[in-house]
């Protein structure tokens, strides 16, 4: 189980598994002294983008004091979570003599944390890291679990490894520097731990959007980041590599998937899975496994986040349905999906959480969308 204590609602602390999860305006300014602390090291790698560097960099390093941490930067944006870039930054690790007493703090969104997080699972056998986020997205979602990998021309995270980090370190102040895109889009991780788990928690954001977006720093977002990030430790503490109950945390994500590869990246991570949900809750009503009106509850959320509700009219629906074969969730050659009951519930709990679909159900609705569109 997930443990959780709080105090007037700031700081809140989780335990997942060996991690300990800490949500606190004003954490980035004490890093480097919580690091040092839970992940001692005899050196310290910052893995961030040149966005998050500029932004926050200068702040995060100086919070080490008497240990320079090196500091290794990236371009940002998704198309560079690739082997290539892992590979740069471990030889860049090595030249700087590097050993198994390094640990990497992960200071950025997603795509950081995905590829600083590969980077530790894999430098001589596996080294500590600590998980820094500064994306809605990363906070609630991707710095949560222990997932990590990089993207191929095939799909996305299609080479990676659970490797939990040793803390979350989580300051909700660096959403004040999110543009508004980027707030959205961690949204739609948000709506989906609502309709996969907790009705109340949907319900709550339906009410607060779209307010919830122009005050990032308020007690509603406050509270959302909170509450996500408990209903995601509380998944995977039960089910930590994926052979069961966390499955349905892929909610939105085998259309949302091929869709974004599809877009080359041009679509944000949250944009793509915003589509992918609308669709997927369409396709449960569908088969016959979601309550009638899903569909409908999941658009309508979305659409007041200002996230798309549908796929870009010059995405085909041949080409989707085949990228969803090299979904990590597919078996044998059968896409498997993680498919809603209602909103807060998941279907498929007689079959580990996966629903097989057949290929035909899947291109008639992406048809259908793209005609009506």
């Amino acid at each position: 189980m997930v443990a959780r204590s709080s105090n007037e609602r700031t700081p809140t602390s989780l335990h997942l598994l060996d991690c300990d999860i800490l949500v606190e305006p004003g954490l980035l300014g004490a890093i480097g002294e919580i690091v040092t602390r839970v992940a001692p090291a005899h050196r310290y790698v910052i893995i961030t983008d040149d966005t998050v560097a500029r932004l926050h960099g200068a702040q995060v390093i100086g919070s080490f004091r008497s240990h320079q941490p090196i500091v290794l930067r990236i371009p940002p944006g998704e198309m560079h979570k690739t082997r290539d870039r892992w590979a740069a930054l471990t030889d860049e690790m090595l030249k700087s003599a590097c050993g198994r007493d390094t640990t990497i703090v992960a200071l950025g969104g997603g795509v950081v944390g995905d590829l600083a997080g590969f980077v530790a699972a894999t430098f001589m056998r596996g080294i500590p890291f600590v998980q820094v986020p500064t994306t809605l997205l990363a906070m609630i979602d991707a710095s949560i679990g222990g997932k990590t990998g990089v993207d191929t021309p095939a799909g996305k995270n299609l080479v990676g490894a659970f490797h939990q980090p040793a803390a979350v370190l989580t300051d909700p102040r660096a959403l004040l520097t999110l543009p508004i895109e980027h707030l959205r889009s961690g949204l739609a991780e948000a709506i989906k731990h609502g309709v996969i788990a907790d009705a109340a928690y949907f319900a709550r954001i339906a009410a607060a959007l779209p307010a919830l977006l122009y005050d990032p720093a308020g007690h509603a977002m406050h509270e959302l980041v909170v509450d996500s990030i408990a209903i995601k430790a509380n998944v995977v503490s039960d089910d930590e590599h994926e052979r069961g109950r966390r499955k349905i945390l892929n909610f939105g994500h085998t259309l949302g998937h091929a869709i974004e590869t599809a877009s080359d990246y041009q679509l944000l991570h949250g944009e793509a899975i915003a589509i992918g949900m609308v669709l997927e809750s369409a396709l449960a009503e569908r088969v016959g496994v979601a309550a009638p009106d899903t569909s409908r509850r999941v658009r309508d959320v979305v659409e007041s986040a200002g996230l798309p509700p549908a796929c870009p009219a010059t995405m085909a629906p041949e080409p989707l349905l085949a990228l969803t074969r090299t979904d990590k969730k597919a078996r044998a050659g059968n896409v498997v999906y993680a498919l809603p009951r209602t909103i807060g519930a998941m279907a498929g709990a007689n079959t580990a959480w996966g629903v097989h679909v057949s290929d035909a159900d899947v291109l008639a609705l992406l048809r259908e969308t793209a005609s009506a569109a």
